[in-house]
């Protein structure tokens, strides 16, 4: 608990200190990133200016939960022998723990954010000036880095910046791991080398004669093409268009069998000029979605819009532990106290919570969250928006265990010993009965958590869940069955969907074994 609540600490800390220095940190930027995004999360000040209410309380309730809980573990006596049992028992069963290192590995990997994915670059040094765009709530212009014309005003493209400075002496530029945004980085499309052997091209990497689209490029970083062929057993056969710098249709040739039958130039200077380019540069055009191309840094390729599909899937990730981290306090403050309050009080207030739980169980879940989240207006749509409506449904299912927990303990001798010495309701609840049920609550956060991956996949699969600025893996397993001749997409998808369904299925499962009260209990 200490861990966590210094981790706690050390978040919302970085997150205020940011908003206060202009830093973007790892992680803590998006408190106040989603509260500027959402026009419900902040309050207008002026034309340009917005005060980021929710960003504020994100960092405060980090800090004070921190504070409380770091507090809670140096108060507390010794450790009870039956939680270390517990433990012990625990990490026993290596499935289990080593899920959950596995799952702790994850986090931590999503919590470096854009140290590890994005496309803004971590460092810059340039002309003995040091830069660091990726810290940075704004955007670097052009015109910083000595480029001049009409792109001077235009956002900073790092990984073109990193190629031009290459081999000079005015700088060079550190990029992340993977050097693209998991959305709005929409790629150029993609293409692989040709090799040619007796007049016959081929992929490389392939012994197969070459079927497909291939071209020679102006420039290949933005994929600005010179010429494009049509071909055909390894050989040009069909249409050719070419283009200027300009980008501007110039040319047109049929060819057949690589030779060719009528042409047409219709741009300024000489045919043989614009014609004249290596043979060796022709390369095959891959369009989005692109195949895995570890050469030009998409390792699984691309997606339907163009983007990285590691990026994609790690910001994914990081969507579903940052819903998990808001989902789970939320749930469990309300289910636990609304639980416990049921099997304490009974009578009338139980009766009338039960009736209540009952008609919305009787709900059809997916559908009601449907209807809502369509009914949102898309500039209010947002995560905070989504998990409000899944937590509107998600207490429920823990109540009836909590009811039963207090319905069982609330006559016992320590409950009456503790009304006798004159305690409050809150804290015979709280100090007293709730430590007495922490078995079904770790018992149950597991499964929450995988139930609730499974429901933004499913909602995000159908189109009803996360606006497009967020990565999210229903709506690239969308894009997958929609296109089903780049089969990596859904298979990239479905591997890291069941993997973390099963790495939190083993850590519930070993919970919930570590937990049960027959390992460590005799009934007489």
């Amino acid at each position: 608990m200490r861990a966590i609540g210094i981790s706690g600490i050390l978040l919302g800390l970085l997150a205020a200190a940011g908003e206060v220095f202009h830093i973007s940190f790892p992680t803590a930027r998006w408190f106040f990133e989603t509260s500027r995004k959402i026009p419900w999360l902040h309050f207008n000040r002026g034309v340009d200016e917005v005060f980021p209410w929710f960003g504020w309380l994100g960092a405060v309730v980090l800090v004070f939960s921190g504070v409380i809980a770091v507090i809670r573990s140096l108060t507390r006596g010794s450790r009870n022998p039956l939680t270390v049992r517990r433990m012990q028992r625990f990490r026993e069963i290596k499935r289990g723990y080593y899920s959950l290192v596995i799952l702790i590995i994850l986090g931590g990997l999503a919590g470096l954010d854009q140290v590890v994915v994005g496309k803004r670059a971590l460092a810059v040094k340039y002309q003995d000036r040091w830069y660091f765009p990726a810290f940075r709530p704004g955007e670097m212009k052009n015109k910083d880095f000595g480029i001049t014309g009409e792109a001077a005003e235009a956002a900073v493209n790092y990984r073109k910046l990193k190629t031009s400075l290459i081999g000079t002496s005015k700088g060079w530029v550190i990029l992340p791991v993977i050097p693209y945004d998991p959305t709005g980085d929409t790629l150029p499309p993609r293409s692989r080398a040709l090799v040619q052997i007796q007049d016959i091209y081929y992929e490389s990497g392939s012994q197969k004669p070459y079927w497909g689209l291939a071209a020679s490029y102006h420039d290949l970083e933005e994929a600005r093409l010179h010429l494009r062929y049509s071909m055909r057993n390894g050989r040009v056969s069909g249409p050719v268009d070419g283009w200027n710098d300009e980008g501007v249709l110039v040319y047109n040739a049929e060819y057949l069998d690589g030779k060719r039958l009528a042409d047409r130039f219709f741009g300024e200077g000489v045919r043989e000029d614009f014609l004249k380019r290596p043979a060796g540069d022709l390369r095959a055009v891959k369009y989005h979605p692109a195949p895995p191309i570890p050469e030009t840094g998409n390792w699984l390729g691309t997606t339907s819009q163009g983007y990285d599909v590691v990026a994609y899937l790690y910001g994914g990730l990081q969507v579903n532990f940052k819903a998990a981290l808001i989902y789970l306090p939320i749930v469990y403050l309300i289910g636990i106290s609304v639980g416990m309050m049921m099997g304490y009080f009974g009578g009338w207030f139980d009766l009338a919570v039960q009736r209540l739980i009952e008609v919305c169980s009787n709900m059809p879940f997916l559908f009601v969250v449907i209807i809502f989240s369509s009914m949102v207006p898309d500039a209010f749509k947002g995560l905070p928006v989504v998990l409000t409506i899944l937590a509107a449904f998600g207490w429920m299912g823990m109540t009836f265990l909590m009811r039963t927990a207090a319905y069982r303990d609330k006559e016992r001798d320590y409950i009456a010993a503790a009304r006798v010495l004159g305690a409050g309701t809150p804290r015979i609840l709280f100090r007293h009965l709730l430590p007495n049920t922490i078995a079904i609550i770790v018992t149950l956060v597991p499964f929450t958590v995988s139930g609730l991956v499974f429901s933004l996949t499913s909602l995000d699969y159908l189109g009803f869940g996360l606006p497009p600025e967020y990565a999210t893996w229903g709506r690239l397993l969308n894009d997958g069955l929609s296109n089903l001749s780049a089969p990596w997409l859904v298979t990239t998808t479905f591997v890291m969907l069941v993997s973390l369904l099963v790495l939190i299925t083993f850590v519930g499962e070993a919970v919930r074994e570590a937990f049960d009260p027959k390992k460590f209990t005799y009934y007489r």
